[in-house]
C-alpha cells in the first residue's frame, strides 16, 4: 500500500511537472505569437461551433432539473417567485460552468488527446520537426488558445439555454409564469453571480486544454497507448476540475 501511494504521488508530480514544462514552451511562442492562424480558425470552428448542439441541449436540460430540484419546497413554502432567483444562482455560479465543462471534456478533451496521439505514434509530428516546422506553434498553441477561448463562449451560451430550461420547466411543473420568474432573477442576481462562473470555466478550460495536450504528445506504445492517453487525459482534467472548483469557490465567493 505505502509503495502504490508512493507511485502514484510520483506519477502526480511527473504529469505536473510535464504540464509545467509545456505551459512555459507555449508562453515562449505566445510573447510575440508565433502560432499558425489557419490552425487556429480551423480549432475554433472544431473545438466551439460542432460542440454548440450538444451544450445546449445539455444546458437545456440542466435548466430544467434545477425547477425541478427545487419544486418539492418551493410549493411546500409558496415561493414560487423565488425560483428564478434560486435556479438562476446554482446555474450561473457552479451547475453549469461545472457540467459544460466536463461536457467539453469528454467530447473535445478526450478527442484533441486522440488526435495529437496519432500523429506521435504516426510520426507525423516527427515529420513537421523534419520540415522545420515547430509542432508546439502549429499544432499545439491553436488549440490551446481555441479551447480556453470556446469553452467560456460555450458556457455564456449554456447559461442562456439553462435559464432558458428553467422558465419552460417552472411554467409547466409549478405555474409560474416568466414575469414573475425573471422578477427574482433580475432584482437578486447581480452581474458577479454570471461573470464569477464565466471565469471557472475559463480556468476550466486551461486545465482542459493543457492536459489533453500534455496527454496527446507523451503516447508511447502505439495504438494501445493511444487509448490509455485518451483514458488519462479525461480522468485527470476531470479530477482536475473538480479541485479547481472548490478553490475558485472559495477564491472568488
Amino acid at each position: 500500500m505505502p509503495g502504490r501511494l508512493g507511485g502514484t504521488i510520483v506519477e502526480i508530480a511527473e504529469v505536473a511537472g510535464g504540464i509545467t514544462v509545456l505551459v512555459g514552451r507555449l508562453l515562449a511562442r505566445l510573447f510575440p505569437p508565433r502560432l499558425d492562424r489557419v490552425e487556429l480558425l480551423k480549432a475554433l470552428h472544431h473545438t466551439g461551433v460542432q460542440s454548440v448542439a450538444i451544450v445546449s441541449l445539455t444546458a437545456l436540460f440542466v435548466g430544467a432539473i434545477m425547477v425541478v430540484q427545487a419544486a418539492p419546497l418551493v410549493l411546500r413554502f409558496d415561493a414560487k417567485a423565488l425560483i428564478g432567483w434560486g435556479s438562476g444562482f446554482s446555474t450561473l455560479r457552479e451547475v453549469g460552468p461545472l457540467l459544460i465543462a466536463l461536457m467539453f471534456n469528454g467530447r473535445v478533451g478526450a478527442n484533441n488527446a486522440a488526435e495529437l496521439g496519432t500523429m506521435v505514434v504516426t510520426d507525423q509530428v516527427d515529420g513537421l520537426r523534419a520540415l522545420a516546422i515547430d509542432p508546439l506553434s502549429y499544432l499545439i498553441l491553436p488549440r490551446v488558445i481555441a479551447m480556453v477561448v470556446m469553452l467560456m463562449v460555450l458556457t455564456v451560451i449554456g447559461d442562456a439555454v439553462a435559464v432558458l430550461g428553467s422558465v419552460i420547466a417552472a411554467q409547466v411543473l409549478l405555474d409560474t409564469p416568466p414575469v414573475t420568474f425573471f422578477s427574482t432573477f433580475t432584482s437578486l442576481l447581480e452581474p458577479w453571480d454570471f461573470f464569477s462562473g464565466i471565469i471557472k470555466s475559463g480556468v476550466f478550460d486551461v486545465m482542459i486544454a493543457l492536459t489533453s495536450c500534455y496527454f496527446g504528445l507523451s503516447v508511447k506504445g502505439g495504438a494501445p497507448g493511444v487509448g490509455r492517453a485518451v483514458n488519462a487525459a479525461v480522468v485527470a482534467a476531470a479530477t482536475g476540475i473538480f479541485i479547481l472548483d472548490f478553490f475558485a469557490t472559495f477564491a472568488i465567493g
